[in-house]
């Protein structure tokens, strides 16, 4: 009887780099959905570090807020437009005085996921703007 022999294919090890706060990890998770609307196989920083999530888990993440109803449409509109800018709502224009207030929302309620899973440093200084 002939046995089967199972061997673990060696995997390179990364160095793993947590996010500095909320709005960098959204950041992140827009351009790599750019990236992958753009055809792009896979968006990588840098080819010997990896990041703690994949942005498919902050989908998730975002979702489930939203199932949850902590995150409401408008957020995610705000979200979206600012994300796609790759800039946050600016705190000295009047016009965006809303969107600033739903932005810094969104991303505290995101940011305590993304602390409870090693996602962002546990010394986030909490990436928002004052109006």
């Amino acid at each position: 009887m002939s046995r089967k022999r199972f061997i673990t294919k060696p995997m390179p090890h990364k160095k793993v780099i947590l996010f500095n706060h909320a709005a960098e990890v959204w950041f992140w998770y827009i351009r790599s959905e750019r990236a992958r609307r753009e055809g792009t196989r896979t968006f990588n920083d840098q080819p010997n570090e990896t990041r703690p999530c994949e942005p498919d888990d902050v989908y998730r993440f975002v979702m489930a807020l939203r199932k949850a109803q902590k995150l409401h449409d408008e957020h995610l509109q705000v979200l979206a437009k600012f994300g796609w800018r790759e800039s946050p709502p600016d705190p000295r224009l009047p016009n965006e005085e809303r969107p600033l207030m739903l932005w810094n929302e969104a991303l505290d309620r995101l940011k305590t996921i993304f602390v409870s899973k090693g996602i962002v440093r546990l010394d986030d200084r909490h990436y928002s703007l004052k109006a």
